[in-house]
Formats: structure tokens, sequence, C-alpha cells
């Protein structure tokens, strides 16, 4: 049976597709097929652009190694490694280029599919992604940063060299699409497009390298520092040599292990949680977080240590442990000794109800010779203010040479009982400008004790952990719930793998607390016998009270004894499995079976910490996961066969993709146009937006997030267009004629966008520089924020409804 061509809707539209005869179809249903299709394709394309984006990673982390002279080494001179990379070139160039892969490909592909004559699929989705990512992934990052959080943009200068290129970009294409040669492109137009790609490349690198000015000194001397900023808590070091390597350092374990020696741990968890704090410790490039975007979309193996809940209590009590005053271990909070740290002279303190206040130092040491303004308030904990205190907020000063300086906070007697309850006291400084900084001890609880109840007695832990050389471990009894009158507890030790006389002293004993005494210690001599034993332990259990104290919950402990040289074969495991989670993190680790085996399993094959999503998604992908696993790992030639492998596939993706899009907004009735700065736009950015939510996050600065985004959509017009118009340009003046570029609905977006991208890039400075968004490009107060985010978005949903407006006749053109 013949078909009337002329009733198969569509037929034409593709380069590629259709692939079957489709005339007996319903459009409906050719519609539904073909979206499922695009949809689908967009998920094949992004796994295809991590792969690509781990060939560009390995390409541009190679380094070399310099000699460099040093007199006081044997030799004469130190080696040093050097990336062979500049950060902001390969920023522009190939990261750009795995970021911008499809858009660019499309691009191309539709110029030469097409007979080297303009399409309107290539030009608008360059326009639409570009729009999509400095609109409303800008919008997004702002609103992401918690609260009261600001970050800025770094390298400012880089920013302002791309972002002037960004602009400039779009102007020049209207330019030479309205102004200079309406409706056509000159071989000079299209070779210009182009070379202000490396223009732009030098002029950046210059920026970067700053030699028109003096570059700052970036002093980050915090090493063991927790801190919750971004609602998620980080690890923050400078040392090189220590947290900022590539492996674990047995200084770091065991510093860890020291503050969490009073939790039950396996040394799988020890290792998972130190390999989540390096990691949390580095700073990552856009490539890394669009990486692990898609991993996280697809259910593949993910860049980030999982954590487990055992592992998040860990870390949860490592917070809790440096909020309550450790000692920092390795180097100063001072900036190098040139400022003040001023911090709470105790962790906790203690006051009975009746006394009416609570007495609490605050203390300043290192640099004293300047002024320094702070300020102390009180928190809610179990007590309430006003109910059982009165609020405390004041702004301080510490004079030149002032090292104390004591608060008196009201306490209200209600004469009612009630159990043991808390507040605190937090310290902030009053102005960044302050020559000071807030030391460990910034926060301090305050516990208000009932008046009219001996209390409860009980064991702080239920295990302890003591190493054989020790001496005298001391196991602390606390007396909670009233503090009143002398009370006495009779205690015990029961023999388990250890054996009293031999391992410990001290089998029994009685406490006694005096009136208002909070907290004692059992003590048990450890004997060190010098000979290789495994761990041994013995339980302490409460006996006997008086004075009308009651035994808590916790009437027994555990005390376990570490042999030295089985607490330094502890720290060995942790730290071999630590570098064992490290190494897995790796991109370039790969080798061809490997690829195959983390693609054939949900997560990579880490099932514990897998989710549902993850399950549905790796359902969803397993076929491109499988079919991209064929692709040659980048740890072969330095990265580049994987790099040339994963690009061919991306541009048959691509290809495929271009006639999806097409077919499917001609079944809709879509305009191509429109279809282009919707459909295809969003679907090759959807995994930036993530990436830079995340990067938005975890980095202390916004230049991943955002900063780079300008630099990308310049790259785009340069490369995306300047490329396949200098082609087509090329090939019809070798007819004689001149490639013909319709402005039309083109030159309308074009023009549309650049005026939105000056007020969103004028914007952002505005944000940068006004007290009242916080004076950064991300976060600031709550309001501002969700105003300043809602503003970029509308922006970006402006420029659609504009642009979509006019390719359909509604608003004229130029």
């Amino acid at each position: 049976m013949s078909c009337d061509i002329t009733n198969y809707k569509c037929s034409d539209k593709g380069l590629i597709l259709p692939l079957t005869n489709e005339y007996t179809w319903a459009i409906g249903f050719r519609a539904f097929i073909y979206v499922v299709g695009l949809l689908y394709s967009f998920m094949g394309v992004s796994i295809i652009a991590d792969i690509f984006m781990q060939a560009i990673d390995t390409i541009t982390s190679r380094s070399t190694k310099l000699k460099m002279p040093d007199p006081s080494n044997e030799s004469g001179y130190t080696e040093v490694e050097v990336k062979t990379w500049n950060g902001t070139v390969s920023n522009l160039t190939l990261m750009a280029l795995g970021s911008s892969a499809p858009e660019i490909l499309l691009s191309i592909i539709e110029i030469v599919g097409n007979g080297f004559q303009s399409g309107p699929l290539g030009p608008s989705t360059i326009v639409g992604s570009a729009a999509f990512n400095l609109m409303c992934i800008t919008g997004v990052c702002i609103i992401s940063i918690p609260d009261g959080l600001s970050k800025r943009i770094k390298s400012i200068k880089v920013f302002a060299v791309t972002s002037i290129f960004s602009v400039f970009a779009y102007i020049w294409l209207a330019i030479i699409l309205l102004v200079i040669t309406p409706d056509f492109i000159d071989f000079w137009e299209a070779i210009v497009t182009l070379l202000l790609f490396p223009i732009m490349v030098i002029l950046a690198y210059i920026a970067d390298k700053d030699y028109c000015g003096k570059r700052p000194i970036d002093d980050e001397s915090k090493l063991l520092e927790m801190d919750n900023s971004g609602g998620r808590l980080r690890l923050k070091c400078a040392d090189d040599n220590l947290l900022n390597g590539d492996h674990a350092d047995k200084q770091v374990i065991v510093e860890i292990l020291r503050r969490l020696k009073k939790e039950d741990a396996s040394p799988d968890e020890m290792a998972r949680l130190t390999a989540h704090l390096m990691e949390q410790n580095q700073s990552h490039g856009r490539g890394w977080y669009r990486i692990n975007a898609i991993r996280n979309l697809s259910g593949g193996t993910k860049l980030t240590t999982p954590m487990t809940n055992k592992t998040s209590e860990l870390l949860e009590a490592l917070l809790i442990e440096d909020q309550m005053g450790s000692t920092p271990s390795f180097t100063s909070l001072s900036d190098g000794g040139s400022k003040a740290i001023v911090e709470f002279a105790a962790p906790s303190t203690a006051v009975f109800e009746k006394d009416g206040h609570a007495r609490i130092t605050v203390m300043r040491h290192g640099n004293l010779n300047k002024r320094v303004l702070y300020r102390v308030e009180t928190i809610d904990g179990t007590a309430v203010e006003g109910e059982d205190y009165i609020s405390y907020k004041e702004t301080l000063v510490f004079e030149p040479n002032e090292t104390e300086k004591h608060i008196d906070i009201q306490i209200i007697d209600d004469n009612i009982w009630e159990p043991d309850e808390v507040f605190f006291g937090r310290i902030t400084l009053d102005s960044e400008k302050e020559p000071a900084v807030v030391g460990r001890r910034a926060i301090t609880q305050i516990v208000i004790l009932n008046d009219d109840d001996p209390g409860v007695l009980e064991f702080e832990h239920p295990s302890f952990l003591f190493k054989e050389s020790v001496g005298t471990a001391l196991i602390p009894v606390n007396r909670i719930d009233g503090a009143d009158g002398k009370i006495t507890v009779e205690w015990k030790t029961k023999d388990m793998t250890a054996i009293h006389s031999r391992d410990y002293e001290n089998s029994e004993g009685t406490l006694t607390f005096d009136h208002g005494e909070r907290t004692k210690f059992i003590e048990i001599m450890i004997n060190d016998d010098k000979e290789f034993e495994k761990d041994e332990n013995f339980e302490i259990s409460l006996i006997k009270t008086t004075g009308g104290a009651k035994l808590g919950k916790l009437k027994r402990t555990v005390v376990t004894i570490v042999n030295d040289d089985e607490f330094s074969g502890l720290v060995s495991r942790i730290t071999s499995l630590t570098n064992a989670n490290l190494d897995s993190l790796r991109l370039q680790k790969q080798t061809w079976g490997q690829q195959f085996v983390e693609a054939m399993n949900v997560n990579g094959g880490d099932l514990e910490t897998a989710t549902t999503f993850d399950y549905v998604m790796h359902f969803l992908t397993f076929g491109w996961k499988l079919i991209f696993a064929c692709v040659p790992p980048a740890t072969i030639w330095g990265g580049w066969f994987c790099f040339v492998v994963s690009l061919i596939m991306i541009g048959i993706l691509t290809a495929f993709i271009g006639d999806l899009a097409t077919i499917f907004g001609c079944l809709i009735g879509l305009d191509d146009s429109v279809v282009a700065i919707t459909f295809v736009a969003l679907g090759t950015s959807l995994p930036d937006l993530f990436a830079s939510r995340t990067a938005a996050l975890n980095e202390k600065y916004a230049d991943t997030a955002v900063g780079n985004v300008t630099g990308s959509n310049a790259v785009n017009v340069f490369l995306g267009l300047g490329l396949p118009w200098s082609m087509a340009a090329i090939y019809w003046g070798s007819k004689g004629t001149t490639f013909e570029v319709p402005a039309g609905a083109l030159g309308f977006s074009v023009v549309v966008f650049t005026i939105c991208s000056l007020i969103t890039i004028m914007f952002l400075l505005l944000r940068r520089n006004v007290t009242v968004f916080g004076k950064g490009e991300l976060g600031g107060p709550k309001v501002p924020k969700i105003i300043s985010g809602s503003f970029c978005i509308f922006v970006w949903i402006l420029y659609v409804l504009l642009a979509s407006l006019n390719s359909y006749e509604y608003i004229p053109g130029f």
C-alpha cells in the first residue's frame, strides 16, 4: 500500500530520524515517543559527558616536577610539583568544552547536516543555555546558601574579564546579525568571532596571574576547625602535608581518635569519617562538581564518601567536642600571632539556682596591643529565657593589654523543683575588621543546678578506652538533677578479659561528693607489662549510695585497655582504609574492567549507602552506562584517547537529540527556536544546575558556582557559533557567495538576552557591594536573599517569554 507523503507530518524535519515509516502512527503517540526519547537521550548525553569530563580532568591535572635551588638541601635543590595546566586556562578551554560540548556540537552538526545552511536549533540552544546558566542557576545558588552566610567571588578580575567578554559576545552577535551585514555572515565576521576565544583566554590568564597588580596572600591557618556554615560540617586545613594532601597522614588519624576516644566505632567507620573530612577539606573545580552531579542523578559511583548513620553520629560528636573547647593541636588560630584570640575561659559553668547569677569569663590572648569590640549573647537550651534566666546581649570592649572580662548573667529562682537545665553563651565579633578572631571556645554551656535534690549518680559513658601505658585511668562519675548536701557512692570492678592484680589495680572503693560538687573520678591503676596483648576489658559498677542520692541509668561501664602496639596497628589500619576510600574517589583510577563493574552495579557497588532514588535511576540509565563503559578509560594515553572517543559519542548522540527536539516541536506545533531555548537548553544544562548548587554550598568562595558561568557562556558563542560559521563562510565563499544567517528570532533573542545578562551581572555587582545583601554574590540575610534569587529567575522567565512571543510574531522583531 502506498503512503500519501503529503499527510506524513514532520517526516522531513530530521537529519537522521525517523528511522522507520511512522505514517500510520497517531500524532499524539508519535509526540509521546519523541519526548520520551528526548528525555532519555538527555540522560545518555549526561553520562557520556561524565566520561568526557574524566578525560579532561586527567589531561588538565597532569603535573611536572621542577628543581628549585635550595642551599639547605644536600643536593642543592628541592623538587616542586607544578600543574602543567593553569586553572583559569583549563576552565575556559577544555573544562568549558566539557560542559558545553552538546550545545557546541549541536550547532556544528546542524550546519554540516543542512548543507552548510544556518538552522534555528543550534544558535538558539546556545543563547537559551546561556540564559539558563547565568540567570536561573545564579538565582538558585543565591537562595541555596544558608541564611546569613554570604559567599563572594574570589578571582574578581578573572570574573570581570569573562563577564565583559560574555556580554560583548552577544553584543557582537547582534551587531553582525542586525547592523553590519544584516541576515548574512561574512568570512571576516566569522573569523573574528572565533578569534575572540583565544583573546579572552589570554586576557583571563593575565588577570589570573595578576601581572598588573600585587597578588593577595590567602592565609588560611586553621587546621582542625569544625564549621557548620552552609548547613553542613566541614574540616578546614591549610597544612599541605596533612589534610590538604591526597592521602591521609597518621597524625590526623591520631588526632581524630583522640577527640572521639569515648565513641565506640569500628576501623571502617573511622576510616569513612576521616576520608569524608579530608574530601570535604579539598577545593574542587567545576568539572568535579558536574561529574558528581551527573552521578548523583544517574545512581552512579559518587565522588564523595557516602555517610552511614554511624559515621554521621561520629561527625556530630566531633563537632560537639570541638565546640566545647577542644585544644587546637597543630596550629594557632591567630593568623600567625597578628591577631588576638577571644574566647570563653571554660567550656562549661555550673551554678545553683539560688545563687541568683552565673559568672562567665571571657579571655583574650595573642596580640593584646589593639582595642577589640566583641559581642556576647545567650541562647536557650533546656533553660528558657525569661523563665529560668535573663537574656544577655551586649557589645563589650577589650582595651589594649586587657586579658579578662567577667560577665554576670541573672538566674531566676522560681522555688519550683526542676531537673538541671542548660543554656549557652556565644561570642561573635562586632565587625569583620576587628583585629581579632574568635577562638575554639566560642560557645560555653551554663548549667543551672537544682537546689533541693541530692542528685542522681551515673557514669558519663557506657565505655571507656585507655592505652596500657596511661598509668592511672580516670573514669568520671557525674552528679545530675541536683547537688544538695554531701553524698557517697560505692563502686566495684568485675573481671572480664582483664584480670585484677595482673592488668589493673584497685577493685573497689567509695567516692564522696561534697555539697555542690558535680563530678568525681574513679582512679584505677593500669599495669603495663610491656608484652603484646590483645585488647582487654573489665567492668565497673556503682553499687550503693548514701545521703539520699539515686543511681542513674548508666550504673555500669566497660573499661578497655588497648596495647600501645595494638593502638599503632589500629591507626595504621584506619590510615590504610582511609587512603583506600580516598583512592576510590579518584577520577583517573579506573581500568576498562572497573568501568564495566561500576556500570552494572547501582552506586558503583556500594549498596550500603545506595538510596531508592539511586536504584530507580540506575535502572533507567543502565543501558547508557553499559554502552559507554566501552569508551577507553581515562588512564590510557594520558586521557586523550578517552577524550576523542567521548567527543565522537557526544556528537552522535547530539545529532539524535537535534532530530528528536525538532520533530517533537513540529508535532506539537512549537517553533524550533522555542524548543531550543526551553527543552534542549534545559536538558543540556540541568547537570550544571545541580553542580553549581552543590559547589555553592561546599566551596568557600562563589567562583566555582557562578564565577565560571560567564566564561562558559562566552566560549559557547566563540566556539559554538564561530567555528561552524567559519566553516560555512569558507564553504560559501568558495562558491562565490555569502553565508546567509537570517536574523529573525535569533537576532531578537540575542538582543533580549544581552539586556537581561547586563541586568543580572550589574545586580551581582550590587549584591557584592551593598551591606543589605550581605556583601556577597551568593547568600546573605534571608529576605534579601530570597528576593535576589527570585529576581534572577524572573529575569530568565522574562527572557524566555519575550523570545517565544517574538517567534510567534506576537512581538515584532528588529
